[in-house]
C-alpha cells in the first residue's frame, strides 16, 4: 500500500484534534462514577458504534462498509487481521479507561510518550521515511527524557509497556489492510460489541443501575461521541501523514494527559519527573517548529 511522504495540513489538524479529545477522556470518565472501568469500557463500545454507523450513513460510505464486510469472507488476510486489530484496539481502550481509577494516568502517559518513538522507528525501517534534522533532535530529546525515567524507576510499569507494545503493531496492521479509516474502525467496533454486551450482562445490575438517573442518558452517549470522533480523527491522520511525523505529533496527547494527571486528577509528580518530561516537551516544541517550516515550504 502506498503511504504519504509529505505533511498534510488536514492530517496535522486531525491529529491535534484527536490528541485534545483523547486527553479529555480521563477527566470525563470520572463523571461516570459509580461505574468502574470495565462497565465504562463496555458502555463506550455500545455508545460508540451507533455514532460511527451514523457517520458512515451521513458520509455516504455505508455501501463501502457493506462491501468491506463482504470482503472479510472473500479475503482470508482480512478475516485474520481485522479481529486482531479489534483485539489490539480493545485492550488500549480498556487501559485508557482503567488508568484514571487506579492512579496510573502518568504511567499510561509515559507509554504514549514512548509510542511515537517506536512509530518514528517503524516509519524509518518499514517505509523508508526520511528523518529531518529537527525531527532527529526531537527524537534524541524524547529518548533522553524516557531514558531518565527508566533510570529513575529502574524499569517501566506494565501499563507503559502495554501501550508501547500495542499501538505500533495496530497502526502497521491498519496500513497493511488498506481499509478505509471509517469502515475499518466500524468493523472493529462491531466485533467488540458482543464482548461489551457480555460485560454489561456480567456486571448487572451495577452496570445498568446508573440508567435510572437522567444525567447518564447524556453522559454515556457523550462518551461514545467523544470516543468515536477522537479515534476516527487519529486513524484518518495516520493515513494522511508520514508515519514518522504522525508519530511525533503523538506527543501532544501524553503531554496533555500529564498536565491533566497532576492538575485535575491530583496524581503526585516528583521533581525528578521534570527531567523526564522537560526534554519531551522540548521534543514537542521542535516537532511543531519543523511542521510549520514544512508547511511554509509547500505553500
Amino acid at each position: 500500500m502506498s503511504h504519504p511522504t509529505a505533511p498534510s495540513p488536514r492530517g496535522i489538524a486531525l491529529s491535534l484534534l484527536a490528541s485534545s479529545l483523547f486527553a479529555m477522556l480521563p477527566g470525563y470518565v470520572t463523571l461516570l462514577a459509580p461505574l468502574d472501568s470495565v462497565a465504562i469500557f463496555a458502555w463506550r463500545i455500545v455508545c460508540t458504534l451507533p455514532g460511527v454507523l451514523l457517520i458512515l450513513q451521513l458520509s455516504g460510505k455505508m455501501p463501502l462498509f457493506v462491501a468491506t464486510c463482504r470482503r472479510l469472507w472473500r479475503e482470508p488476510k482480512l478475516l485474520l487481521l481485522v479481529p486482531l486489530m479489534a483485539a489490539l484496539m480493545g485492550v488500549q481502550l480498556w487501559l485508557f479507561l482503567w488508568a484514571p481509577f487506579h492512579g496510573q494516568v502518568v504511567a499510561v502517559s509515559l507509554g504514549y510518550f514512548l509510542a511515537p518513538l517506536v512509530m518514528v522507528l517503524v516509519g524509518r525501517l518499514l517505509y523508508g521515511e526520511k528523518l529531518y534534522r529537527l525531527q532527529a533532535i526531537a527524537v534524541a530529546l524524547a529518548l533522553l527524557g524516557v531514558g531518565h525515567e527508566i533510570w529513575l524507576t529502574q524499569g517501566l510499569a506494565w501499563p507503559t509497556l502495554l501501550v508501547v507494545l500495542g499501538y505500533p503493531p495496530y497502526f502497521v496492521l491498519r496500513r497493511m489492510t488498506g481499509l478505509d479509516a471509517v469502515c475499518g474502525f466500524a468493523l472493529e467496533m462491531a466485533l467488540m460489541l458482543p464482548l461489551a454486551l457480555l460485560m454489561l450482562a456480567w456486571q448487572q445490575p451495577s452496570g445498568w443501575i446508573v440508567l435510572h438517573e437522567i444525567k447518564y442518558w447524556l453522559l454515556l452517549p457523550g462518551l461514545g461521541l467523544v470516543s468515536s470522533v477522537a479515534l476516527l480523527c487519529n486513524i484518518a491522520a495516520s493515513h494522511l501523514l508520514p508515519m514518522g511525523l504522525w508519530g511525533l505529533l503523538g506527543y501532544v496527547e501524553p503531554a496533555l494527559l500529564f498536565v491533566l494527571a497532576i492538575t485535575l486528577l491530583g496524581e503526585p509528580v516528583t521533581a525528578g519527573a521534570l527531567l523526564t518530561y522537560g526534554p519531551i516537551w522540548g521534543a514537542i516544541l521542535l516537532t511543531g517548529i519543523h511542521t510549520l517550516r514544512q508547511q511554509r515550504r509547500l505553500a
